[in-house]
């Protein structure tokens, strides 16, 4: 019988997915709800696993982690590999990596969620109406005839294009690889960082993060938005200096943020982040809904029975 570990569960919403009933009488599974730092904490935790289920990079596998589980036989990674795993290492252990699809729909409406709470201060005026009062300043905005910045006209940028001109909204965009012609396919316009930065009334984020885009938003870049403008970052937290992120909304020199991500998760009770009120937050939740659980969870079974079988998965990842 193979043990399974399903990591980093931190709502205890995974481990009762139906999908699991899947490995009944093949495997037996653990769920754990936390996440440990310390490597050496982890190895002891992890040593007993044929086979680890990690959920996006919550936990990274780094080689000298890998060399210290001989028990491992196979990673399934709920969501695609985004270098949370040392691909090198575990292929020199023999160690199968599996990923699974991703969605941009459940991103791109939980974009779509926060931006809109950041802009009319829906949060605010719960928290204020629970308090007793009734239409607390400053007034809300609206989007038609404002401009939206895309950072990433990807998968997930390219909805909120779209999005923003259903608004009415002009739409701004910037990107490593985009081109005049792509931008204008999605009905933006390609401009540099700064340029969309210094223009835009609402800025959002949908690059993926790498060596490339870590950092990428930094205190000078934050110093060129308008003081009316509002920052959205659905995509890494990492992609924007947080330390200087928190100094501008601390001082309002714009108007207000809305995120789903942060440098570190959970977000530490202490965070600077959590005594502003011009902030909106969630979780990390852009991925987490009953569908998209179902696509990654449903995904991680089919890897880890053909695995069982002795078949190839059909999600491998492998070292480029």
């Amino acid at each position: 019988m193979k043990r399974v570990a399903i990591l980093d569960d931190w709502g205890g919403m995974v481990r009762p997915l139906p999908f699991w009933t899947r490995l009944d009488g093949r495997a037996t599974i653990d769920a754990f709800q936390d996440t440990l730092r310390d490597e050496t904490a982890l190895a002891r935790r992890l040593a007993p696993y044929d086979i680890v289920v990690g959920v996006r990079e919550r936990t990274f596998f780094r080689a000298g982690l890998i060399e210290r589980l001989p028990a491992l036989r196979m990673i399934a990674l709920g969501g695609r590999h985004t270098g949370q795993v040392d691909l090198a290492a575990a292929a020199a252990r023999g160690i199968v990596v599996t990923e699974t699809e991703g969605s941009a729909v459940n991103a791109f409406e939980h974009t779509v969620a926060l931006m809109m709470a950041l802009v009319r201060r829906v949060s605010q005026e719960d928290r204020a109406l629970r308090e007793g009062r009734w239409q607390t300043p400053p007034l809300g905005v609206d989007m038609a005839g404002k401009t939206l910045g895309v950072v990433g006209l990807g998968r997930i940028g390219g909805k909120m294009a779209a999005f923003g001109r259903l608004l009415g909204m002009r739409v701004l965009a910037t990107g490593i690889t985009l081109t005049d012609e792509r931008a204008a396919a999605a009905g933006a316009t390609r401009v540099d960082l700064d340029t969309l930065l210094r223009d835009s009334d609402v800025v959002t984020l949908h690059y993926r993060l790498s060596d490339k885009t870590r950092g990428l938003v930094t205190a000078r870049h934050l110093a060129l938005m308008k003081p009316t403008a509002f920052l959205v970052n659905t995509a890494r937290g990492p992609l924007v200096d947080e330390t200087a992120l928190v100094a501008v909304l601390r001082e309002r020199r714009i108007a207000g943020a809305a995120l789903d991500v942060f440098d570190e998760e959970p977000l530490p009770k202490s965070h600077p982040l959590l005594a502003l009120d011009n902030v909106v937050m969630t979780p990390h939740l852009g991925f987490v809904t009953a569908e998209g659980y179902a696509v990654f969870f449903g995904q991680v079974t089919d890897s880890i029975l053909a695995f069982l079988e002795g078949k190839t998965p059909s999600r491998v990842v492998t070292a480029r």
